[in-house]
């Protein structure tokens, strides 16, 4: 199965911490792409996943993301300061509309970074 991906490589300088504004949102847009922690009774759980990995970013350390079994995953490679969206399942428009929704809240954020996509180099 091919695996595609949308990659937001992040200009020199740029923490992790630099993402917390945003970051909440960007979750929010993969967990309901992936339909999980969308009923009102997940509504705790999602609230703390969130947090979680909020918990990180505000100590400007690298956060878990999103690895689970779903449409997309949400990487954060160890090695580099990026993150990226993976699919084995969407179609590469699919994965770029929801790319594209995740740039321009990081470019509303003042973060600055560059898009590369279907970088089938990248090893989860």
């Amino acid at each position: 199965m091919k695996a595609i991906s949308y990659h937001f490589i992040f200009a020199p300088g740029t923490r992790y911490k630099d993402l917390a504004p945003v970051f909440p949102d960007i979750l929010k847009i993969v967990l309901a792409e992936n339909d999980h922690f969308q009923n009102p009774e997940d509504e705790e759980n999602r609230e703390m996943f969130i947090q979680l990995n909020m918990a990180d970013l505000e100590q400007d350390r690298k956060p878990e993301g999103y690895n689970r079994k779903g449409k997309y995953r949400l990487i954060f490679p160890l090695d580099r300061m990026e993150f990226y969206l993976r699919t084995y399942t969407a179609k590469p428009p699919e994965l770029r509309r929801t790319g594209e929704k995740i740039a321009e809240m990081l470019s509303t954020a003042n973060v600055k970074y560059e898009v590369t996509e279907n970088d089938n180099s990248v090893s989860e």
